[in-house]
């Protein structure tokens, strides 16, 4: 049951060969089978077996609300949760518990989902890694060792993570310095699950949830996504709503999906997708849900392999991967060219900017007054301020709020911010000019590499590993336009290797068909573990 697809899985509810309730407790069985991984923040597994009984009901009397009813998912802790803590990874939202559900958690409590909890992240979303979170890093499932793990860490998550956040003051500081909650070489002997979104991807690699809710703004789906092998959807930007997703940059945040399979994203896709009144940046037009053909047509497809995108460190394997699935493209009939996005290499910078300037703006209501974490200098205004935010972020945010402020200055505001700006217009225009002279879709890798031992990853700060990791994925923010993530191989060191496919606006439907059309060529053997 743990291993099956959304779609599968709602079948077996549908015929009453299953039932919510026994499948929720399945769910929560497999999520405190693999709790060393640190997924959750805030787990929500009382509400979710209220939840699972309410559906199980409703199939028994024939009242299904969607295909998601009964379905477990989880939810990234950057978005609003009503009456559950909702904490962005941070000290300064530690005890926030907002009083409304985002659109797309509403959207999911509407069709009948069953929320196991809010995942792990890094902080504001702010990495590539989900190392930089208040609760300590994510680990990867593949390759984890479940028997070796420190008995620090074991105790450590016996309980849910948020009744072991009353700790002592000291503590707390301690973990707020980046890095800082891995000790022992033991207990860094894992692999990064990328990030920020990396608890939302462990939850959907592992059978925890079905699906699960994630944000990208430079990657921060597909990353983890290819990390983890499974499959990570960044929608057209404004097709779902951000309303109660807790900001990072506004111009570039886009919810995102973890599926375990193409047809489970685009299920998730249409129950989320359309306007919504209270986000002024989603498209007006009604959203259509579709479904994927059982067999996809690929010969009428024009597929464009971006010459930019063969950038410095890319590994021999992922290369390899890339050229064999474009050589299958070319077998089945489909036509495949190389094309130029001539401005990628200008984008990671341009994205720095842009990030750190809107980060300076979103993290300026955080001044510890109407909600969050206070200080107790009261002094003076400013040293309330200056207090409440030390504390209360990390270095990797007050490093971004620094950075985005001096972009900010008058004096230096033409030289940065604007120019950053014509820069994303120009890589919006390159991604443009290729689809209007007739490709279709975009292959491209979506990381340098499988992913990383976090030894490794923390020899170098959070910026310097962003500007790694996030090379082939931030450039289709900047442009607003989707991508998936899609799980093709292993490497020979058994770790997932994943390709990411590029479409123009709103060309989910096509996208996603390529999508599926790979996913079945590949046959990508998902990770297995024993029953819990």
């Amino acid at each position: 049951m743990l291993g099956l697809t959304l779609k599968e899985t709602a079948k077996l509810l549908s015929e009453g060969r299953v039932s919510a309730a026994e499948l929720c407790a399945a769910c929560v069985a497999r999520a405190r089978q693999v709790q060393q991984l640190n997924v959750f923040i805030t787990e929500t597994y009382d509400t979710a077996q209220k939840q699972a009984a309410e559906s199980a009901q409703r199939h028994r009397e024939g009242r299904r609300l969607h295909v998601l009813d009964g379905i477990p998912v989880t939810i990234k802790d950057a978005f609003s949760t009503a009456g559950v803590t909702t904490t962005s990874a941070s000290r300064i939202l530690r005890d926030y518990i907002p009083p409304y559900n985002a659109t797309m958690v509403q959207r999911l409590v509407d069709r009948g989902a069953v929320s196991l909890g809010k995942t792990n992240m890094d902080e504001f979303a702010m990495g590539c890694g989900s190392v930089d979170s208040l609760f300590g890093p994510v680990r990867n499932p593949w390759r984890y060792n479940f028997t070796t793990t420190t008995t620090t860490t074991t105790n450590k998550h016996t309980q849910p993570i948020r009744d072991s956040r009353q700790d002592s003051k000291a503590k707390n500081m301690q973990m707020r310095t980046m890095h800082r909650h891995v000790t022992s070489m033991e207990d860094s002997d894992w692999f990064i699950t990328g990030g920020s979104s990396g608890g939302s991807a462990v939850a959907v690699a592992t059978g925890i949830c079905k699906a699960a809710l994630g944000s990208d703004t430079g990657g921060s789906v597909r990353n983890p996504a290819s990390y983890c092998g499974v499959v990570g959807l960044k929608p057209t930007y404004g097709l779902l709503s951000r309303h109660g997703l807790i900001p990072l940059v506004n111009s570039l945040d886009v919810p995102g999906i973890f599926t375990r399979c193409v047809d489970d994203a685009a299920i998730v896709l249409g129950a989320l997708a359309g306007h919504d009144p209270q986000d002024s940046t989603t498209v007006p037009e009604p959203f259509q849900p579709f479904s994927l053909p059982d067999d996809v047509d690929v010969t009428n497809l024009h597929v464009g392999i971006p010459k930019e995108y063969h950038a410095p460190h890319l590994s021999e394997e992922t290369l390899h991967t890339w050229r064999e699935v474009a050589d299958m493209f070319e077998d089945a009939g489909a036509k495949v060219s190389q094309v130029s996005l001539p401005h990628t290499p200008y984008s990671i910078v341009c994205y720095s900017v842009l990030c750190a300037a809107e980060v300076a703006s979103n993290m300026a209501r955080y001044d510890g007054l109407e909600f969050g974490h206070r200080g107790c200098d009261e002094s003076s205004t400013e040293a309330l301020y200056a207090q409440t935010r030390h504390e209360g972020f990390n270095d990797v945010v007050r490093g971004r709020i620094l950075a985005g402020n001096y972009f900010l200055l008058k004096r230096h505001y033409d030289h940065y911010f604007i120019q950053a700006q014509r820069i994303r217009r120009l890589i919006a225009d390159d991604f443009k000019t290729v689809f209007d002279s007739g490709v279709d879709i975009l292959l491209t890798p979506t990381t340098l590499s499988p992913a990383r031992p976090y030894s490794w990853f923390v020899k170098a700060d959070n910026r310097t590993r962003t500007e790694q990791e996030d090379v082939f994925t931030q450039p289709v923010n900047l442009a607003g336009i989707p991508a998936v993530n899609v799980p093709v191989a292993l490497s020979e060191a058994g770790l997932p290797i994943g390709l990411q496919l590029i479409g123009p606006s709103f060309q989910e439907r096509t996208l996603l068909a390529a999508a599926k059309w790979v996913e079945q060529q590949v046959n990508f053997p998902h990770l297995q573990l024993p029953e819990p």
